[in-house]
Order: C-alpha cells, then structure tokens, then sequence
C-alpha cells in the first residue's frame, strides 16, 4: 500500500469538500445512506398536505425537497440561514414566485401567527414556540431529524472521545417538548439505519462537510486513524455504521 498516494487522495478529497444546497453526488456511489428507514417522509408530507395548504418549509437547504412537492407556489414559503444557500435560494425560489425568506434564528420566524396549515422541516433547526406561532389551529408540523447518535462509530474512528454535538436528539425527548406546549402526538418512529463508505477519500469529504460532527477533522491531524480505516475497507470491502434518524408529525389543536 503506498501511504504517500493515499495521502494525497485524501487531501485532495479534503481540499474539494464543499456543498451547493444539500447535494452529495460528488460521493455518489461511494457511499450508500438511507437505507433501513421504515418510513417514508416524503409520502408522509404528501399525505397531510392539500394543494389549498399554506406550507413552510425551515430550513429548506436549495429547495430540493420543496421543489419536488410541486406545490402551488403561491401557497408556498421557505427560509434558510446557512448563507450559501441563502444565496442559492433566492437565485431559484424567489423567481418562481415562492415566498423565500432568510433566516438565521428560528426562535425569531420572520411571520405572523396562524400563518400556516403545515410546516415541514428535513434535518434542520426549529423551535416549537414559534412553530405553535405560526401554526394555524389544526395545522401540522412534520419533520425528520437527524438523532444524537448519528455517525457515532465513524466519528470514534477518526475523532475518538468526541462528544456528543446534540444530546438532545432523541425522539421521546422532542415528544415531549411538543405535548408540554400542547401540540398533539400524530406520528413518531425512531431508526437507526446503515451507512456504508467504499472508499476512504468519500469518508474524508464527508467528514469535512459534516463537521459539526467532526469537529477539527483533517488529514493530516487523523492520517492514522483514516488508515485504519483503510485496513477495515481493504478486509471487509466498505466502512460500516449506524445513523440515527426520527420522525415526529404532530398538529396544533384546534
């Protein structure tokens, strides 16, 4: 195995790490993620939403999701606070005539109350005092999250000893907090699905952008734990662990 090779493939994939939207095809067929999910969240928005509903959509990345829903875009709204796809957002969102706003702070939606028939939010931030805010009477809230023991066993890899990013996460924790503010439980799973890596330079990028999870991760400071990495690909043919994924849909009484 020649180190010297291996390293600069990694440092390459290191130097290229970045994101537009929410796209990960430059890893595509590399890695396999999502998988092993009992639900399906796209179906299940699908089935609390009319064409008549006003959505929003927290966090909505570039849009992917959103745009998918064909949904009137009249009745449509976003926000997003990560400013390149702020950027993004406005270049594609605002010209189709959907009602895209930037912000950064959830806990301060820039909407007025009873706003909305639905909010959805994939993998992103919220507050669920603004959310009973904004919310209609009979309104719904959907959202699949990303749990506190997401990558867990990649981020012992490369990073053992790190801490948990978000301890909170887990879905009875986020249960509760709904039902103390007096939303209604409609719908709530918990998974733990596999992620696979194929090779370690698609590990390297995603470690990179995901790095709230891995917090000062760099080729150089983990290069011996990347090659042990490497020795478990080479023995079992890809990097295997577990995420951690929830689903929580609850309604605002009327």
């Amino acid at each position: 195995m020649n180190f010297e090779r291996l390293k600069e493939q990694w440092l390459q994939e290191e130097r290229i790490a970045h994101i537009h939207g929410w796209d990960f095809s430059h890893i595509q067929g590399r890695y396999e993620e999502g998988r092993g999910i009992p639900w399906n969240y796209e179906a299940i928005v699908r089935g609390y939403l009319s064409c008549e509903a006003n959505l929003l959509d927290i966090d909505t990345g570039g849009g992917e999701f959103l745009l998918s829903l064909n949904h009137p875009y009249e009745k449509t709204s976003a926000t997003e606070g990560y400013p390149p796809n702020v950027n993004l957002c406005k270049s594609v969102l605002l010209p189709l005539g959907i009602d895209f706003r930037e912000a950064k702070d959830v806990s301060h939606m820039p909407f007025g109350d009873n706003s909305f028939d639905i909010v959805i939010n994939r993998h992103g931030n919220f507050d669920v005092k603004e959310l009973f805010r904004i919310l209609k009477p009979g309104g719904i809230f959907v959202t699949q999250q990303v749990g506190a023991e997401n990558d867990r066993e990649l981020v012992n890899l490369l990073l053992p000893d790190t801490a948990l990013p978000f301890p909170e996460q887990y879905l009875e924790k986020a249960a509760k907090k709904f039902t103390d503010i007096g939303f209604q439980i409609l719908q709530s799973q918990e998974a733990f699905p596999i992620i696979k890596f194929f090779d370690v330079g698609a590990l390297v990028w995603f470690a990179r952008i995901i790095e709230w999870e891995f917090p000062g991760f760099s080729v150089e400071s983990c290069f011996e734990n990347l090659y042990k990495a490497q020795q478990i690909l080479d023995k079992e043919g890809a990097i295997e662990a577990s995420t951690h994924r929830y689903l929580l849909a609850a309604l605002k009484p009327a």
